[in-house]
């Protein structure tokens, strides 16, 4: 019986293809853990005296995250957050963003993790929603746009409303000061929720959420998508290794005959 055989390097990419498409979901919690988990370890190699390392960290991420202090946490410090006037009295007296986001901590306030909090928010949660899909993933479908959009929505008006309020300057802008949010809730709350970046601050809480419904939502529409793609190709292949084996008979049959 003639058999039909592909070349050594087809069969080794065909091998491999076959491979990541098993093991897709692996390689992604994984490769993706490694990227989101990376920044959180560059103070405890502060705190352990492996400076050059830790730095590298706090460079490398740096081109993916402004890592403003006043709205990063803290590890191994007297607190979790510090306020701009502490880091300026820490650091540098200044509002440049440039300058403040190079404060990385010291000794007594901690190191701050190399990346903000709404980076710790979307990235980590990206990550997590992942890993509670897959059990789910033959049940859960795909989510829609339109809902899709209205979870990344929180996101985009929060960073966008940040990022105006910042060229005021930092600390000096209308999200700084959140009055027209006094106003609006007649001052019910403390002066400490409305001012600054303090954990638990209206702004603290906001980048929290609006960072959660963005990752939320971006593993409820793309994840889904991935495993039917993934499902349907594999069908596929059936389907065309099934033609592959009919045409090898047919084949065999006329030369037989």
């Amino acid at each position: 019986m003639s058999t039909v055989k592909l070349p050594l390097n087809a069969q080794n990419l065909q091998s491999v293809g076959e491979w990541l498409s098993r093991h897709w979901f692996e390689l992604f919690l994984a490769i993706y853990g490694l990227w989101v988990f990376t920044p959180f370890l560059a103070p405890f190699f502060m705190y352990l005296g492996w400076t050059g390392v830790g730095k590298a960290i706090y460079f490398i991420y740096s081109f993916f995250c402004h890592q403003l202090p006043e709205r990063s946490f803290f590890l191994f410090g007297e607190k979790t957050m510090y306020s701009l006037n502490e880091i300026q009295a820490a650091w540098q007296d200044t509002i440049n963003p440039l300058i403040l986001r190079k404060f990385i901590g010291n000794e007594t306030m901690g190191w701050k993790i190399a990346w903000s909090d709404r980076m710790i928010s979307f990235y980590t949660s990206v990550w997590v929603f992942a890993a509670l899909w897959f059990p789910l993933r033959r049940k859960v479908k795909p989510l829609s746009w339109w809902t899709f959009v209205l979870l990344l929505l929180p996101l985009i008006m929060d960073g966008g409303t940040h990022t105006i309020s910042d060229f005021a300057g930092i600390g000096q802008g209308f999200r700084d000061t959140n009055q027209w949010l006094a106003v609006l809730t007649n001052h019910s709350f403390s002066a400490i929720f409305y001012t600054g970046d303090a954990l638990g601050s209206f702004n603290s809480i906001v980048r929290f959420l609006s960072g959660l419904l963005a990752g939320f939502g971006i593993v409820w529409l793309a994840f889904p998508y991935i495993f039917q793609t993934q499902a349907l190709n594999q069908e596929l292949d059936k389907i065309s290794y099934g033609k592959v084996l009919e045409q090898i008979k047919n084949q065999n049959s006329h030369s037989s005959g």
